[in-house]
């Protein structure tokens, strides 16, 4: 029930970003579809009741298959569906339907990638030697003979298609971190010095999607994250408003030295929700 110009919201943000007053007064004063969207990410149902575009990416364990994300968040109490997520399996899959839908596919990822790729209609094969493409992603399954076929397949055909779904280091686990699709690939490039097309953050791809999908602007989404290269940087390609949180990969040396800046930085999502709760 309020109407905002974008533009003087993006006008403003961009005077906050360095005032903590103005930046204070910024979220206070002209935040409301930001205040609405980010609800979103803690109260699902709540903004689905009051806006009928409601939907977030969320990225809890991506090697699990969508539905079982779904279990997940049901058992804390959070009710979502398929419709709310937007995945970088889901934007793979559509890159690659339009531009590789009859090659058969190489695919290093889980078997939850592998099923996304085969309901969009595309081909997987484990056989190298009938791939036409190499498709890599996060993959709790890797083995020796998997990166083996990979190293086959870059070194022998030095033009196969070469597609990864994300560039992420690590992926955060409950002792600290493990591989994940970027570890891979470096290591790929040790081998064949080749690096693959990046479908997922940080490109524009996924906030882009997302915006098509629900029937929103650029000034009216705002991309949260804990990785600059990743998260922040795909809010910055596609335009958006940006949301660091200190919570996950990045420290403040890393902040400091970063030449991608997010619009805002908050402590953790607590201190976020704190705030939408105070609105």
């Amino acid at each position: 029930g309020v109407t905002i110009r974008p533009a003087d919201i993006m006008t403003q943000a961009l005077q906050a970003q360095n005032d903590p007053q103005q930046r204070k007064d910024f979220f206070a004063k002209s935040l409301n579809i930001f205040t609405a969207s980010v609800k979103a990410y803690f109260q699902i149902e709540e903004f689905r009741r009051s806006n009928e575009r409601a939907g977030e990416a969320l990225g809890i364990a991506p090697e699990l298959p969508l539905e079982e994300k779904l279990k997940r968040l049901a058992r804390l109490g959070v009710k979502a569906v398929e419709e709310d997520f937007i995945t970088s399996s889901q934007a793979t899959a559509l890159y690659l339907q339009k531009h590789h839908r009859s090659d058969p596919l190489y695919v290093c990822g889980t078997r939850s990638l592998k099923e996304e790729l085969r309901r969009g209609g595309l081909t997987v094969t484990q056989d190298a030697a009938s791939a036409a493409c190499v498709v890599m992603g996060f993959d709790t399954e890797l083995t020796f003979e998997k990166l083996r076929d990979v190293s086959w397949l870059l070194l022998t055909r030095p033009g196969i298609p070469y597609i990864a779904t994300n560039p992420d280091y690590v992926c955060p686990t409950e002792f600290g971190s493990v591989p994940d699709c970027g570890s891979v690939c470096d290591m790929l490039y040790n081998v064949a010095k080749r690096r693959p097309l990046v479908i997922g953050k940080p490109t524009a791809a996924m906030p882009t999607l997302a915006m098509e999908k629900w029937g929103v602007s650029r000034e009216e989404t705002v991309v949260i994250g804990d990785r600059i290269y990743t998260d922040i940087k795909s809010g910055l390609n596609a335009g958006c408003l940006t949301l660091l949180v200190m919570s996950g990969e990045t420290d403040e040396a890393i902040l400091a030295s970063s030449p991608d800046k997010p619009h805002f930085v908050f402590p953790s999502g607590k201190e976020l929700l704190e705030l939408l709760k105070s609105e």
